[in-house]
């Protein structure tokens, strides 16, 4: 039984900090079922742990401008697509699908696959 023990108690670690992990990850604050384009200008790329962020102004049809904070996937994931904390820039013209917030707030998650310049060109040639 004393053999046993460590590998019961590191399988018990593993399953409790696994569930936690999962639950981090969630998506379900994001509507992926009706997906919405953008454009507009970037005012900040966080380029932070756990999660990148864009913030990102878009100029509504009345002219207003909204400021949507976008949520993308981790720096270490977004480096092997060819990302960097340089990438976006203050006053890059963006165009992108984000899976909005389900709350209706101007923000929503982002594919490092869907987003462009203005211009059409790829934000990042693949690798």
């Amino acid at each position: 039984m004393r053999r046993r023990l460590p590998w019961l108690l590191a399988g018990g670690i593993a399953l409790a900090t696994g569930a936690a992990a999962s639950a981090h990850h969630s998506a379900a604050m994001f509507d992926a079922e009706n997906p919405v384009e953008l454009a507009g200008t970037v005012r900040e790329f966080k380029y932070t742990s756990p999660h990148t962020f864009i913030v990102l102004e878009v100029k509504e049809p009345g002219g207003a401008s909204k400021i949507w904070m976008l949520e993308g996937n981790a720096p270490s994931n977004l480096v092997r697509e060819g990302w960097w904390h340089d990438t976006l820039k203050p006053g890059d013209e963006i165009r992108l699908t984000v899976q909005p917030l389900r709350s209706g707030a101007p923000g929503g998650s982002w594919n490092s696959s869907r987003i462009k310049f203005n211009d059409g060109r790829p934000v990042v040639l693949a690798p």
